[in-house]
């Protein structure tokens, strides 16, 4: 790969930063961009950027947004008492997509992982707390893993010994 010009190299290095993309998707992804118009190169370059400079997370919720609070915290036709705690903020989006969840979110910023030293003062647990004061119900939907589990026992043992 040393034989492409810097500007590739850069390139290839960076979309290989990007989960699930290797060094050969990325060059496929960096050979496309080259070939594509300078328009569309452009227009990518802008949506990234457009993306970095408009995009913030939600005071309420942490899930992603343009406006704060974000579209789902200010609907006032969302359930508020019903809270569903997600691990990050593409999560919620996966719940939308089924148009059968009318409550709100909570996006924990991960799960507890010790073995990468993500312990419950890494994630947004205190205000998932002050939060659930005001619920009826609370939906932990983290992933089906170990760290998952984990983090949905720790959120269960908190709220039983706070009541």
């Amino acid at each position: 790969m040393n034989s492409f010009p810097d500007s590739i190299i850069r390139l290839i290095d960076r979309f290989s930063r990007f989960p699930g993309i290797g060094k050969k998707t990325a060059q496929r992804m960096a050979f496309h961009v080259l070939k594509d118009s300078k328009e569309n190169a452009q227009s990518l370059a802008d949506a990234v950027q457009d993306v970095k400079s408009n995009i913030s997370t939600c005071s309420v919720c942490g899930g992603i947004t343009e406006d704060d609070p974000c579209i789902i915290c200010s609907d006032p036709k969302r359930n508020n008492s019903l809270i569903c705690v997600v691990e990050v903020p593409a999560d919620i989006y996966a719940f939308e997509r089924t148009s059968g969840f009318n409550g709100i979110y909570h996006v924990l910023g991960g799960v507890l992982s010790p073995l990468d030293g993500i312990g419950p003062d890494d994630l947004h647990i205190d205000s998932l707390m002050e939060r659930v004061k005001s619920a009826s119900e609370l939906i932990v939907a983290t992933d089906a893993s170990v760290e998952g589990d984990a983090t949905a026992l720790y959120i269960q043992k908190i709220l039983e010994s706070d009541s």
